[in-house]
């Protein structure tokens, strides 16, 4: 064989050398990225980890993150925008427990039947089930839920002789008696702390003082508001006259759920509404002054009246337009799978949405208010479910807010006045489906 020959050779195998090499390496898939938008968590060291976790697991498949505001309200326009843009860098997404019927209705949420069928929805507790589903589809899948609950502090409750207070009514005064009483030791010191800002938390404290006094916002089966009536209009005056200044700090009109939290575990409320997440930053030392003085019981409710909490919780969707359909769902499974779900009970006091949990000895040695308080979230209110909520919702804050700052102005006429909008966005609607 001449050497001209054998270079020839050389040069053709190296040639289907490189071929194959270059054949082998696009038959290899690339990771896929997943784009999950987010709102900003209480615990964002607990989610770095569960997202190492994953990667970790599936090295085909990266998460990227756009982590929005912690308001619900400013994260729903963040989130909605993006949808309604059609951006296809959304994936997989967190929904508030009312957001469901709306994306589901606007064509923004992929129908999750195929990958969540029934007999799986049976693991999950029935309340976040039912509010994920929208005209026989299911839309979302809970991760987490929430319901209003009380924390107040047990060292003082027990200095001066109180168990937990059954009634509004009782709240206020044992507050009065306390925080008059640790004058000296604690000038700082308020009765209550709660969400009071203008946006969606708003909405469920006052739900939980309207439903507790024999109200409510509207009629489930007619949409017809209810916040006109007597029990409604008499439930938001006692916030205006005896918690808004009084049993609470003026700021709160400012508070959602960090600030309210803030001025409990800073030692300077006697009582905080908060959902079960506060539970763990509430007994954390790094994080609070009153760790190992927290109690936790059912929210109060007026004379003749009876507890109510509203139903809270965060689920995961689908984008309609994602690419990554299935593998979203592999993430979402993950998310959403027992020993995850554990880990967020865990080291975020985050409330299981899988039955089974609930009698897990290690989630139970952790948080033992989970076993007291099952049937609170066994029996959370929702929100009007309607694929319009966010209309009323944003007339229902300015009505609340509006009504608790200004002292000056009729509760009544404020009331009637969001009913007539109420009645105009049912209007609109009803006539916009014809």
């Amino acid at each position: 064989m001449t050497l001209y020959i054998r270079h020839s050779l050389l040069i053709i195998l190296s040639l289907i050398f490189i071929a194959a090499s270059s054949c082998s390496k696009t038959n290899i898939p690339d990771a896929s990225t997943i784009g999950f938008v987010t709102w900003k968590p209480n615990q964002p060291e607990v989610w770095d980890e569960i997202i190492r976790i994953f990667e970790k697991e599936h090295p085909d498949i990266k998460i990227k993150r756009q982590v929005g505001p912690h308001s619900s309200t400013e994260y729903h326009d963040l989130l909605t925008q993006k949808l309604k843009n059609k951006d296809d860098s959304v994936d997989v997404f967190f929904m508030d427990v009312i957001w469901p019927p709306e994306f589901a209705a606007a064509g923004w949420a992929e129908p999750l039947n195929n990958f969540f069928p029934s007999e799986e929805q049976k693991k999950f507790l029935p309340a976040p089930i039912l509010a994920n589903t929208y005209k026989g589809s299911i839309y979302g899948l809970p991760l987490f839920i929430d319901s209003g609950l009380l924390y107040f502090r047990k060292d003082l409750l027990k200095k001066y002789g109180f168990k937990p207070p059954k009634t509004w009514d009782e709240l206020v005064e044992q507050a009065g008696i306390i925080v008059n009483g640790e004058k000296e030791n604690n000038p700082q010191l308020w009765g209550y702390s709660g969400q009071f800002k203008q946006y969606e938390g708003l909405i469920c404290d006052m739900l939980e003082f309207i439903m507790s006094n024999g109200g409510r916002l509207i009629d489930p089966d007619t949409g017809k508001s209810l916040i006109g009536e007597k029990k409604a209009l008499d439930a938001v005056n006692f916030v205006r006259k005896k918690i808004i200044g009084k049993t609470a700090p003026v700021g709160v009109l400012n508070y959602q759920e960090p600030e309210s939290l803030s001025l409990f575990t800073q030692g300077n409320a006697v009582f905080m509404r908060n959902w079960p997440y506060a539970w763990e930053v509430s007994n954390n030392t790094k994080r609070s002054k009153v760790a190992g003085k927290v109690g936790i019981a059912r929210l109060p409710h007026f004379q003749g009246g009876k507890s109510f909490s509203t139903l809270g919780g965060w689920q995961l969707g689908i984008s309609r337009y994602s690419k990554n359909k299935t593998r979203s769902w592999e993430f979402i499974k993950f998310l959403a799978s027992p020993r995850i779900q554990k880990r967020l009970a865990l080291k975020a006091s985050l409330a299981p949405t899988r039955k089974a949990l609930y009698n897990h000895k290690d989630i139970l040695t952790v948080n033992p208010q989970f076993k007291d308080m099952q049937d609170v979230f066994l029996t959370a209110y929702p929100r009007p479910r309607s694929p319009y909520y966010p209309a009323i919702s944003n007339v229902l804050q300015r009505y609340f807010s509006t009504a608790l700052t200004h002292r000056q102005m009729s509760i009544k006429k404020l009331a009637n006045d969001a009913e007539r909008e109420i009645e105009g966005i049912n209007k609109r609607f009803s006539l916009s489906k014809k």
